[in-house]
């Protein structure tokens, strides 16, 4: 499998490119500001891009999708609800050769978020979150029903995942550019919170959190 992260222009966004090295077929992930240097570094691979995948419809992560569209034959994949060409059903798979793409539907920060699960024999699980669950933090949300998707969806399909399984998310707003399923479940205060009150008590106090422990 070829897996890169790519820092894009706008507010600490990541592309990413996911390829199958045997078929030389490719998806690009959320090319943001940047689309130019992601279909560079495929050309540089030898990919052909087939997909191009949007974690959620926000601007700054679906701003290069035009550019990508006019210079490739890609299909555009959204979640449930998304104006995509493809928009795969939670948990439906999609191929590169060797390499599978399950999509996990991950409402809350948005309703048509989902997660992609980069998958291949022999190679550690790769989830990109978009915005869903960044390193030690979570997606924006309200207070109400979307808090709820979105803590539903951490912990019921996310934390369900294979402790090795690699987390990368739509930007650096984390202590990291990646983490682990196993290491978010132990010291991610959001997820450490015993309950969805509690969840959401802190979404109102992540401020005053951030100053108390030191979070930038």
């Amino acid at each position: 499998m070829i897996f890169e992260q790519i820092v894009t222009a706008g507010d600490r966004t990541y592309a990413y490119l996911i390829g199958d090295e045997s078929s030389k077929k490719a998806a690009v992930v959320d090319p943001a500001y940047s689309p130019e240097d992601v279909l560079a570094r495929s050309g540089e691979l030898g990919l052909e891009v087939v997909y191009l995948i949007n974690t959620h419809g926000h601007g700054d992560h679906t701003n290069g999708n035009s550019h990508v569209l006019s210079h490739t034959k890609a299909e555009l994949v959204t979640g449930p609800g998304g104006s995509g060409d493809v928009t795969p059903a939670d948990g439906e798979s999609l191929s590169l050769g060797e390499v599978d793409l399950t999509f996990l539907h991950t409402p809350g920060h948005t309703s048509d978020g989902v997660c992609i699960l980069a998958t291949a024999e022999g190679v550690t699980p790769k989830l990109c979150t978009g915005d869903t669950l960044f390193v030690g933090k979570v997606g924006g949300t309200g207070f109400g029903s979307d808090a709820r998707e979105e803590y539903d969806a951490i912990h019921d399909k996310i934390m369900k995942l294979a402790d090795e399984t690699e987390i990368w998310p739509g930007h650096n707003y984390g202590v990291a550019p990646s983490s682990t399923v196993e290491h978010e479940r132990e010291t991610n205060p959001f997820i450490l919170r015993g309950s969805f009150d509690d969840f959401v008590d802190l979404k109102r106090n992540w401020e005053q959190y951030k100053i108390e422990h030191g979070i930038k």
